[in-house]
């Protein structure tokens, strides 16, 4: 007997099914600090800018501990209304909108920037005010994207076509930034009670 008469026959070979099954997921990483500095980082304004603002938070984690290696970004239009980008036909002169900041310690991140103005939105109807926000932590394997709006634009807030599409009120709430002495805050939580709305992109 030849050893190609001994060794073991093949079975049936596997279907496509069979071969594409799910890989369990995983973090990619480690990550280098190359071009994730900011040089202007949490500052989309000047300190000292006239009607500057300070938009603060917190992000947690599902059992409300703080993640204190995230970072934050965050874009957003002018006090006229209008981006730093070239789809914008009257685009903002000289306001960029954008800002990035990782978060401390205890999760905490803050930002100097202005209050928007309100953009339009599909078909054209206006938006309320609003920061678009990009959350980046160990765990994910993309970003997270939330808005901010603002506790004192309920009027505008009412009429916000993508505010509109979170019909939970509690769900909803997630996304609304509260007064404070100097500015406004909004807490980031990734999971569990009280989860941040997050929206797909």
């Amino acid at each position: 007997m030849t050893i190609a008469d001994s060794a073991p026959r093949p079975g049936p070979r596997p279907g496509r099914a069979e071969l594409l099954q799910r890989t369990p997921s995983q973090t990619i990483g480690p990550y280098f600090g190359f071009a994730l500095p900011w040089a202007d980082g949490e500052y989309v304004v000047p300190d000292g800018t006239r009607d500057a603002i300070r938009l603060t938070g917190r992000v947690t984690d599902g059992a409300g501990a703080a993640i204190p290696d995230a970072l934050i970004e965050i874009w957003q239009a002018g006090p006229d209304g209008h981006f730093d980008h070239p789809d914008d036909p009257e685009r903002a002169s000289g306001f960029r909108g954008f800002g990035r900041c990782p978060t401390d310690g205890d999760g905490r991140f803050e930002f100097v920037t202005v209050k928007p103005g309100r953009v339009p939105g599909p078909d054209r109807v206006r938006q309320a005010p609003h920061v678009e926000v990009s959350v980046f932590a160990r765990g994910l394997l993309k970003r997270l994207v939330t808005r901010i709006y603002f506790e004192d634009e309920a009027e505008a807030n009412a009429e916000d076509p993508i505010l509109d599409l979170v019909v939970d009120p509690a769900a909803r709430a997630t996304l609304i930034a509260s007064r404070t002495a100097d500015g406004y805050r909004f807490d980031i939580r990734l999971q569990g009670d009280g989860e941040t709305v997050f929206f797909d992109f």
